[in-house]
């Protein structure tokens, strides 16, 4: 039997992979072994297409479509793909021959008579474009060398002047905390309550509303108002250290607590001294200081940054304002004998006995405000007027002054063309160059809690004169809603005064110093002897033996004559202008 041979063929099998339903999305459950630890980036079914890879690197942005080609997963950047169109590297060369006139000598040199650009008067080797005529780069350099400044690539004007510190830094001074404007600017202390009344003192008088109907074309020059302003500081206050017996631990006044809660709105530098003692703090200005000067163009892009001899300097522009603040608040009221006024329960607690002189219009709030966590705030406010409604009811004002110096200098409107049809494009622009002093006069209205703001536009009547002013017109403003249109937020402003408050609460009895760095938008807390500015309120004896005391931040400040006198002096004489300064 021989052995056979099975002819029927094998038939090969075939085992299909197992298949994973992924229910959720799209793609495998799982991920493979093969695969584990390899860089993913998200996709979509949806997601463009483009070239699978681009080997020249030189492809452009679409700027019609720059998201054409992107993830809508919005993963990364390391694959994705810039569409270029390819004709947009198509160029046609200009093969045609430029033909050039012939050239003819002294065709034009007839002209050049009549040519400003040439070699006449006032071209100095410029070029005149326009109307207008452009200095070479030698004599724009050489320009620059004579105004003693350096100018930078760029850079529009002299550069600017690097400002002086309210007081110089000794050696022994210790610093504390460094706080810059950006930080200053996130704080928030929410929900504090109005302030309630402890005392109020003073008294005042009707506002005349005949000065709402002033126009440029009915204006009314500014008098000269003989009254004494008393602008005393915390711990001089004898109601302030009766009711610190009693209330709160943290005392100040309305001006002290705007400078600090509008720092970040500040250029210049000040500074402020603070005592704690017993775990209290008084937060004081120092004598014989321009604390109490109104800045002017603090915030502009250019400040004024002339000597101190002209007209036009900052400190004597700062007099300036000061003294059209001054009797601008006074000259609106209705100030006759005869004339009713307000009077609060006390008499103003700063009139002694051998008071000479008439006393201005003002009434003072004594407020505390509870900061939370043990902080109670007690500070002294001021209203200027008071305003009888219709319905009977009165209205407490704070007046303020705006004044004009030189629209030409500051970069402004007229404000004798643009007042009565575009006031507030001169607002707008006050709001630019004055932020922080606008600031701080409606911080010191909420605080008061004043009825309204009262602004007024006062102008020189010659741009050359700082002696004579007139009124053109009068504007007026809720405190709050004025806060609002400046982007002013007081949940910020009582975050700032709370945490420089919890700086101090931390520290050991003392003397301290906060000062704005002049040059830097920043804030300084220094720990300071405590005999240090002892002697500052003695004076300083000048040529004629008498004591000489520095234009503002007196405790018992003079009249208003008597800071028109000096702001006369300051801006005729150089010398005592320089000497008044130093």
């Amino acid at each position: 039997m021989s052995d056979t041979i099975s002819c029927t063929p094998e038939i090969a099998t075939f085992e299909p992979p197992p298949l994973q339903c992924n229910e959720d999305s799209w793609g495998p459950c799982e991920l493979p072994e093969a695969f584990k630890d390899i860089p993913y980036q998200p996709f979509s079914k949806s997601d463009r297409l483009g070239k699978i890879s681009d080997w020249t690197g030189t492809a452009q942005t679409d700027k019609k479509f720059s998201n054409k080609y992107a993830s809508q997963f919005g993963g990364g950047s390391q694959y994705a793909y810039f569409h270029e169109e390819d004709e947009t590297t198509f160029h046609l060369v200009d093969s045609a021959r430029i033909q050039k006139p012939p050239h003819q000598r002294g065709r034009f040199r007839g002209n050049m008579r009549n040519n400003r650009s040439g070699r006449g008067r006032g071209a100095r080797g410029g070029v005149q474009v326009g109307g207008m005529t452009t200095l070479s780069k030698s004599a724009s350099k050489l320009r620059d060398q004579r105004r003693g400044t350096t100018r930078k690539w760029g850079m529009r004007g002299p550069p600017p002047k690097i400002r002086d510190a309210s007081v110089t830094v000794r050696p022994d001074w210790v610093t504390i905390e460094e706080m810059d404007f950006p930080r200053l600017a996130k704080l928030s202390l929410p929900n504090v309550k109005e302030g309630e009344d402890i005392m109020t003192c003073g008294t005042l008088e009707y506002y005349d509303k005949t000065y709402d109907r002033i126009n440029v074309k009915n204006e009314k020059p500014l008098q000269s108002v003989d009254r004494i302003f008393h602008t005393v500081t915390t711990t001089d206050d004898p109601i302030i250290r009766q009711l610190s017996k009693t209330q709160g631990n943290v005392y100040a006044t309305d001006a002290i607590l705007a400078t600090i809660m509008c720092c970040t709105r500040s250029n210049y530098s000040w500074d402020i001294v603070i005592d704690k003692i017993g775990g209290k703090l008084f937060m004081d200005k120092r004598d014989n200081t321009e604390f109490d000067l109104l800045t002017v163009n603090e915030t502009a892009s250019e400040p004024p940054q002339e000597d101190g001899a002209s007209l036009n300097a900052p400190r004597n522009l700062a007099i300036e304002a000061t003294f059209i603040n001054h009797n601008f608040s006074q000259q609106v009221l209705k100030n006759g004998e005869k004339e009713p006024k307000y009077k609060f329960d006390r008499p103003n607690p700063f009139i002694g006995d051998d008071e000479d002189g008439e006393v201005a219009s003002v009434a003072y709030r004594y407020r505390k405000w509870d900061l939370n966590n043990g902080i109670t705030l007690v500070a002294r406010c001021e209203h200027d007027a008071v305003l009888k409604m219709p319905q009977g009811d009165t209205q407490f004002l704070t007046i303020k002054a705006l004044n004009e110096w030189d629209s030409k200098i500051a970069n402004a409107v007229e404000w004798r063309q643009k007042l009565d049809t575009q006031r507030g494009a001169i607002l707008a622009n006050e709001l630019r160059n004055n932020s922080c002093k606008l600031a701080k006069w409606t911080v010191q209205a909420l605080l008061a809690g004043s009825d309204q703001l009262k602004f007024g536009y006062v102008s020189r009547a010659h741009v050359r004169d700082s002696s004579k002013h007139v009124i053109l017109g009068t504007q007026q403003f809720k405190p709050q809603e004025f806060a609002n249109q400046i982007n002013l937020s007081m949940d910020n402003a009582w975050g700032i005064l709370r945490c420089i408050i919890d700086i101090c609460m931390k520290q050991k009895d003392g003397k301290y110093l906060i000062m704005k760095d002049p040059n830097k938008p920043m804030v300084r807390l220094y720990d300071i002897p405590d005999n240090t500015f002892d002697s500052d309120g003695e004076g300083e004896e000048g040529d004629d033996g008498e004591a000489f005391q520095p234009m503002y931040g007196y405790t018992a400040a003079p009249s208003s004559s008597a800071l028109a006198a000096q702001a006369n002096t300051l801006a005729t004489v150089p010398e005592q202008s320089e000497k008044a300064s130093a």
